[in-house]
């Protein structure tokens, strides 16, 4: 459907309803429930086993890290830790699905009833947890042939079972209500936020390039005022923030334009493209009840002991609402800058850069304008720009040795970006150095007095201001690579002021 409402029609007439479902591949050495590598990569089909593979009499285990790691993500969201619980079988058939059923945990989730809160602007959003579940990861299947890499209009499928089996958390949460006009930046932030806490207890990379992280999008509207749920849609595999954002968007839109026009709503999932921006229809969504959960016969239930859970809730760093408030502290940043960072998605990319020695507002300051900027203009998430924190603080030490300036260095990240070298590497490459050469500098200084006498006149006569004309002059014919603060001493000396 190409017809969209406006997004301020949109919410004059409609509430939404968020729900969001992210699944972390933990990062154990093995499998959920076999013996298998969890490796990322790898060439297809060999990290299998007849366990893995669904084959007759290949019997699972639970990987008891895996239990350990859940309880910490579920401890860090607040949740309730279940005394008790089990697996259970999810019946569906799908190719990448080699025993044509996915083991996970139904009614008995190890982990439920938590919250996070999310800040967006100056608003705190409390988003309620229903739940964190272990399961484990599907194969992989692969489309070839066709335009699209989806199975409609390949030529052939493959399917890597490397995948199948490795251990992921499902958190899922409830509906998120009365986010209005900014819920889809409230995704966007408890997407990041979430991911934030993941990385910070060590139990994944998640990396939403590589799928260690993936967010499904659950959206409805109502109508303004009603209090009640609309049918829902849910977006599958969003991987990245501002994909998150930009599909609750336009999902928001859309779902507005079809009840403007009498239609209704149809609960399926579907596929969103990143190219395009849009969403496409996938499959009719199954409830529950389709499913057929039943539980794992294979399996023993699942039972912490409270002094495990305990010793477990030690071992949580620190908040992340309350580290960012620390550091905001300890860098001097104001409210106002804080919330910029953390809504670029550079929380964390500024909080490396100054743990490699750079100065808090200068990190701050190349990420949030040199580096935003670039992500910005080619669609890319900042993170994914392929340029470190190191690097940007090898930067910023060319600049504070006077190597290079603001504007230099500003080349130096084009290097970076063309994936030329090191810092030091593409300023001795590109020649970028500023030239300290005093013989050098005088040289040219004398030559801007002498093509502009008028100016030199006026700074004879004590009108210091307009040397600002001869030191443009000096840097321009030096191509930006002089100290402009010795230009000016010598501007200023040459003229007897």
């Amino acid at each position: 459907m190409s017809e969209l409402l406006s997004y301020d029609d949109v919410l004059a007439a409609y509430d939404p309803a968020l729900g969001l479902e992210v699944h972390v591949e933990l990062n154990t050495a093995t499998k959920m429930f076999c013996g298998c590598p969890a490796t990322f990569g790898g060439e297809p089909n060999t990290n299998t086993c007849p366990t893995c593979l669904g084959l007759p009499g290949g019997m699972p285990v639970v990987n008891g890290k895996a239990v350990e790691s859940a309880i910490r993500i579920g401890l860090a969201l607040n949740c309730e830790i279940a005394e008790w619980c089990r697996f259970a079988r999810k019946n569906y058939f799908y190719p990448d699905m080699p025993k044509n059923f996915q083991t996970s945990q139904y009614d008995e989730p190890i982990c439920f009833e938590g919250y996070m809160d999310v800040e967006v602007g100056e608003e705190t959003f409390r988003v309620e947890i229903e739940r964190a579940h272990m399961e484990e990861d599907t194969g992989k299947s692969l489309h070839v042939g066709g335009a699209t890499g989806r199975i409609h209009g390949a030529e052939y499928s493959l399917v890597d079972y490397n995948r199948a089996g490795i251990p992921l958390i499902e958190i899922v949460t409830k509906p998120i209500m009365g986010a209005g006009e900014k819920a889809p930046e409230v995704a966007r932030a408890y997407v990041a936020q979430l991911r934030e806490l993941i990385v910070a207890l060590g139990v994944s990379e998640a990396r939403m390039d590589q799928g260690n992280l993936r967010a499904d999008v659950n959206l409805s509207l109502a109508p303004k005022g009603s209090g009640t749920l609309g049918t829902r849609t849910e977006t599958k595999n969003v991987n990245s923030y501002r994909s998150v954002e930009r599909a609750v968007r336009y999902e928001m839109r859309r779902h507005a334009a079809i009840l403007q026009s009498g239609g209704s709503i149809l609960q399926e999932t579907r596929h969103w493209h990143e190219d395009t921006g849009v969403t496409t229809s996938g499959r009719e969504k199954s409830d529950a009840d389709d499913y057929r959960y039943f539980p794992e016969p294979d399996l023993v239930p699942v039972a912490p002991s409270r002094e495990w859970v305990e010793e477990l809730r030690g071992t949580l760093p620190e908040n992340p609402t309350q580290k960012r408030a620390r550091l905001q502290a300890e860098w001097g940043f104001s409210d106002l800058e804080m919330r910029d960072t953390i809504g670029a998605g550079a929380f964390g990319l500024v909080e490396e850069t100054i743990a490699e020695g750079a100065p808090p507002q200068a990190a701050r300051k190349w990420w949030l304008s040199e580096l935003a900027r670039r992500a910005n203009d080619s669609g890319t998430e900042i993170g994914e720009l392929g340029v470190t924190p190191a690097d940007v603080a090898a930067v910023q030490r060319l600049v504070d040795s006077g190597a290079i300036n603001d504007k230099l260095a500003r080349q130096v990240f084009d290097g970076l970006l063309a994936g030329e070298g090191t810092p030091e590497e593409i300023v001795a490459a590109r020649g970028l150095a500023i030239v300290s050469d005093e013989g050098a500098l005088s040289a040219a200084v004398d030559q801007a007095i002498a093509a502009n006498p008028g100016v030199a006149d006026k700074i004879r006569d004590g009108k210091v201001a307009a040397a600002g004309a001869l030191i443009g002059a000096v840097m321009k014919e030096m191509r930006g690579q002089a100290d402009a603060g010795r230009v000016r001493e010598l501007v200023l000396e040459k003229l007897g002021q």
